[in-house]
């Protein structure tokens, strides 16, 4: 099932929004998100980009509603999966488990994406599972374009400070 395009002002809206989240305004942001069509606040370009207004803001228990519609609006992306997982971790009634047992499911669905992998590494260490979190961080490895760029992100990635010792034993 393909998404519909956007139409041009909804486009323009969504960029604008993105300019200035990028210039860390998130005020007008929100302002230039208001001027979407109804059509295009439940596309998958304008929740993606609603998502990233309620983390810019910390607003965790909405950000995970809205990484549900994406899920479901976008069954083809894996943004969706992480988003919400990134704010069930961080939501007042979420927390690493839960973030775990969200995006565990997308591991099978998205074989290829590395983030989704190196995201269960971080949830599996922090649960106390160093051996989990290890076998997460190889796959990793292995489906990354860059492993050399994975491992030096891996060792200043407090998530992964348990692992740090096997990360640079590691070729």
């Amino acid at each position: 099932m393909s998404t519909p395009p956007l139409e041009p002002s909804d486009s323009f809206a969504i960029s604008a929004c993105q300019g200035w989240l990028e210039l860390g305004n998130s005020d007008e942001a929100t302002a230039e998100w208001e001027h979407l069509s109804p059509a295009a606040r439940r596309h998958p370009a304008g929740l993606e980009m609603k998502w990233m207004l309620l983390a810019h803001r910390c607003q965790w228990d909405e950000a995970v509603g809205v990484g549900d519609q994406l899920v479901v609006c976008a069954p083809d992306s894996c943004a969706g999966w992480l988003h919400r997982a990134y704010a069930i971790r961080r939501a007042k009634s979420g927390g690493l488990q839960q973030a775990f047992e969200s995006l565990h499911p997308a591991a099978a669905l998205f074989p290829e994406v590395d983030t989704i992998a190196y995201n269960l590494a971080c949830y599996s260490t922090q649960l106390g599972k160093p051996d989990e979190g290890w076998e997460w961080y190889l796959r990793t490895l292995q489906i990354a374009n860059e492993p050399a760029r994975v491992k030096q992100v891996a060792l200043s990635d407090p998530d992964l400070e348990p692992l740090y010792q096997r990360i640079r034993k590691h070729p």
